[in-house]
């Protein structure tokens, strides 16, 4: 069994070691020579060990590569809500996060001073970030993706290693560039490509969504048609009320009868004096 186990290992290892110098013949010095031979021979099934000369030299990674997170926001040229938050600050993201390292401050309406579905302040330590992808997974507004950013080395771990709104905010469009199989599938699930609230919105004013297909995936939104507001018709004089009866409690058309005071005072004077009788 042990002689077995080792004899296939090292099948593997010359059948690597061959292969690297087929390769280097039959690409020859092709390799330097146009850019997409370099993206053949490093692609996902490439064949032979090979050398990447980084940083001149990259890999380009899959689209399911997950770093460190960030927030989508809507593009800069939206019609109706430019850089606007995805985000509707419900904090699934930090409770579903195992080493919690997400920190959301909720905003505020500063005339009502009621909380409003949107981030106020967000923030990731990226130094105990471990990429699992457990916040872009569980938000239910698909309003935080992982990134394919890796070269984020810095000497200062105290303000350049903890991500703000600012740093982690970028616009639909880079997620659909990085990840267009993962977008359009993501839409085809929310059966729209707009976010959820502004769908609803949208139907509730009767204009049509955008339907996720490929074809349509970088078309921007159209505005949507202002009504033309109809002519004021003058108000035709409303008919003076008769006085109320006396004894009948005063009314205001179809509403409620106005609390008449001085009658219900009357009548607690009358069942008084009836009693003392």
């Amino acid at each position: 069994m042990y002689g077995k186990g080792i004899a296939k290992g090292l099948f593997v290892t010359f059948k690597h070691f061959f292969n690297t110098y087929v390769d280097d013949i039959r690409y020859a010095g092709r390799k330097y020579l146009r850019q997409d031979n370099f993206q053949v021979r490093q692609g996902l099934q490439p064949s032979g060990a090979y050398t990447v000369m980084y940083p001149e030299e990259k890999i380009a990674v899959p689209e399911r590569f997950r770093f460190v997170p960030f927030l989508v926001v809507e593009d800069a040229d939206h019609p109706e809500r430019p850089g606007e938050d995805w985000c509707t600050s419900c904090g699934i993201c930090a409770k579903v996060c195992p080493p919690q390292c997400i920190w959301i401050v909720r905003g505020t309406n500063p005339e009502t001073g009621r909380p409003v579905p949107q981030p106020d302040a967000f923030y990731i330590d990226t130094d105990i970030c471990m990429n699992c992808g457990f916040c872009a997974e569980f938000c239910p507004f698909d309003a935080i993706k992982m990134d394919h950013d890796y070269e984020m080395a810095s000497y200062d771990r105290t303000t350049a290693h903890i991500h703000d709104k600012k740093r982690l905010s970028k616009p639909l469009s880079y997620w659909k560039t990085i990840a267009p199989t993962r977008a359009l599938e993501e839409a085809v699930e929310r059966g729209q490509w707009e976010h959820n609230d502004i769908a609803k919105a949208m139907k509730k004013a009767g204009q049509p969504t955008t339907p996720p297909t490929p074809e349509n995936m970088w078309l921007k939104p159209e505005p949507p048609a202002q009504a033309e507001e109809p002519a004021a018709t003058p108000k035709a004089p409303a008919a003076k009320k008769a006085a109320p009866a006396a004894g009948e409690p005063a009314t205001d058309g179809d509403k409620k009868p106005k609390f008449d005071k001085q009658a219900m005072l009357a009548k607690i004077r009358a069942k008084k004096a009836q009693k003392s009788d």
